[in-house]
């Protein structure tokens, strides 16, 4: 049986769109990344990007569990001496509401080249409204 090879210039990309409220964040964050990566296609290898374009909507009401919401810490660093920042996750939300959703999928990704053009492929906003009603998105069910 010859292998499938399907060159990334030749894939036909499609959009969908997932509603995040309510739903956990680990969840929708990796359903993200897997499509996004192209883990969903029957002729994905790792080393090309062959995924689909994904739209998140809603990212700040996506849901914890437990009491992760105050105990959960993102942590950043200004790049001086003692300059290490840290807030929770209820904190950031009202700072940056779509950051621990940006943060999660990043996370899922590879690192490298090839991580930073995936994550280009995931649109990702706090409220409904979104710029890309062109492109027609398939909604998604987790």
């Amino acid at each position: 049986m010859k292998t499938i090879y399907v060159k990334p210039k030749d894939v036909q990309r499609k959009w969908y769109l997932i509603d995040a409220k309510g739903k956990a964040l680990g969840r929708v964050a990796c359903r993200a990344a897997s499509i996004a990566r192209g883990k969903h296609r029957f002729f994905y290898v790792p080393y090309h990007e062959v995924g689909d374009y994904v739209i998140i909507v809603n990212a700040e009401k996506a849901s914890l569990s437990g009491n992760k919401s105050q105990n959960k810490l993102y942590y950043r660093h200004s790049g001086y001496p003692g300059g290490l920042k840290v807030e929770n996750y209820e904190k950031l939300v009202t700072r940056l509401p779509s950051s621990p959703m940006e943060k999660a999928v990043r996370g899922m990704l590879p690192r490298g080249p090839l991580g930073n053009k995936l994550y280009s492929n995931v649109k990702i906003y706090a409220g409904w409204e979104h710029p890309h009603q062109a492109q027609q998105p398939e909604t998604l069910e987790l």
